[in-house]
C-alpha cells in the first residue's frame, strides 16, 4: 500500500510526540488557590475535595514557601472569615488586620518574589452568603461596587500584587481602577473574573469557605451557562475599564469559551480549574474509575490548548510533581 503522507509517523515514539508536541504545561502556567483560617497550626480538611485543606497564616506561609520552590510563581489567596465579623456590608474585608490583609503581609515579607493575587468578593465576609450588598431581596450593583474599592485598596496596601474581582457586579472593574490609580497603587494589577458563569461546579468551594448563599442563587449576577456572545462582551468591557488578566471560569466545561475569549482580546487569559471540576477527578480515582495521574495532566492541558495563559487549578502542586518526574 502506497501512502503519500503517513501521519503516524509523528506519533511513533515517545521522543518524537514530545518533539512535535503543540501545547506543553509548565510549573509558569499555574496560580494556586489557597483557603486561609485563623489559628495557629490549624489544618482542617474539606471533605468534597479529598486532599486539600483550609489552614491557619503558619501553615499557609510554609505551604507558600514550598510551592516558590517547586517553580509556581502565583497563589490567589482566599479566606474564611469568622461568622461574628460578618455582616450585610462586608466591612471585615477592608478591615486592616484582617486575616486577609495579615495573610498578604505575612506571604510577602516571608516569600517577597511570590506574586500575590486575592480574591474581592463580598460572600466570605456576608451574613446572606451573596457576593454583594442585599437589599430587600435583591443583590444591589452600586452599592456593592463602592465595598468592592474599599476592599481592593485595603489589599493593595496590605501589599496585594493583583486583586482579582469575583464578584461579577457591573463597573467594578473600572471602579477598582480607578480607585486604586488615584490612592498611587499604580503597580498593583487586576485579575477580572470576566466571564465567571453561575455554576453548580462550584459547590466544594462553598463548603471550604462556608460562603454558600442564605437565599435564592447567583444568577442575577453571574453568568447564564447557555451563553457565549455574552462572554466576550463581558470581557471586551474589563478590558476596556482597566483589566491586566482576564478569567473565564470554570474551566473544563468551557473550554469553548476560553477559546473565544483568546481569540477577542490581546491581554493574558486565565482560567479557573474550579472545586466541582477537581471533586470529580478525585472521586472517580477514589473508585478506580480513571487514573488520577493522567486525568489531572489531560484536563490541565486540554485548560491551555483552549487558550489559557493561566490556570488556577487546586492541582497545581500535584501537577508540578508529576511533570517534574
Amino acid at each position: 500500500m502506497y501512502l503519500q503522507k503517513r501521519n503516524r509517523i509523528l506519533r511513533k515514539s515517545a521522543a518524537i510526540r514530545s518533539l512535535v508536541a503543540e501545547t506543553v504545561l509548565t510549573p509558569n502556567d499555574f496560580i494556586a488557590p489557597l483557603f486561609i483560617q485563623e489559628g495557629h497550626n490549624e489544618k482542617t480538611p474539606i471533605p468534597s475535595m479529598p486532599g486539600y485543606f483550609r489552614n491557619s497564616l503558619d501553615i499557609t506561609v510554609n505551604e507558600v514557601k514550598e510551592l516558590y520552590n517547586l517553580g509556581i510563581k502565583s497563589v490567589l489567596l482566599f479566606v474564611k472569615a469568622l461568622d461574628e465579623t460578618k455582616d450585610n456590608e462586608g466591612k471585615e474585608a477592608w478591615n486592616p488586620n484582617g486575616l486577609m490583609q495579615r495573610s498578604i503581609k505575612a506571604i510577602k515579607e516571608s516569600v517577597p518574589e511570590m506574586f500575590v493575587m486575592t480574591d474581592v468578593a463580598l460572600d466570605p465576609y456576608s451574613i446572606y452568603g451573596h457576593d454583594g450588598i442585599v437589599k430587600d431581596g435583591e443583590i444591589v450593583n452600586d452599592e456593592t461596587v463602592d465595598a468592592l474599592i474599599k476592599m481592593s485598596v485595603s489589599h493593595a496596601v496590605a501589599g496585594a500584587d493583583m486583586v482579582a474581582p469575583s464578584d461579577m457586579m457591573d463597573g467594578r472593574i473600572g471602579a477598582i481602577r480607578e480607585a486604586l490609580e488615584e490612592s498611587g497603587f499604580t503597580k498593583t494589577g487586576i485579575m477580572s473574573y470576566s466571564a465567571k458563569y453561575a455554576s453548580c461546579f462550584y459547590g466544594p468551594f462553598r463548603d471550604a469557605l462556608d460562603s454558600a448563599p442564605g437565599f435564592g442563587d447567583k444568577k442575577t449576577y453571574q453568568m447564564n451557562y447557555a451563553n457565549r456572545i455574552e462572554a466576550i462582551n463581558e470581557t471586551l468591557q474589563d478590558v476596556e475599564e482597566g483589566a491586566d488578566i482576564v478569567m473565564v471560569k470554570p474551566a473544563m466545561a468551557y473550554l469553548d469559551i476560553i477559546r473565544e475569549v483568546k481569540n477577542a482580546v490581546t491581554v493574558p487569559v486565565s482560567a479557573y480549574h474550579v472545586s466541582g471540576e477537581y471533586a470529580m477527578i478525585k472521586a472517580a480515582a477514589e473508585r478506580g474509575w480513571l487514573d488520577e495521574n493522567k486525568a489531572i495532566i489531560e484536563s490541565l492541558t486540554s485548560i491551555k490548548r483552549a487558550g489559557a495563559d493561566l490556570i488556577a487549578t487546586y492541582f497545581a502542586k500535584q501537577a508540578v510533581l508529576l511533570l517534574n518526574q
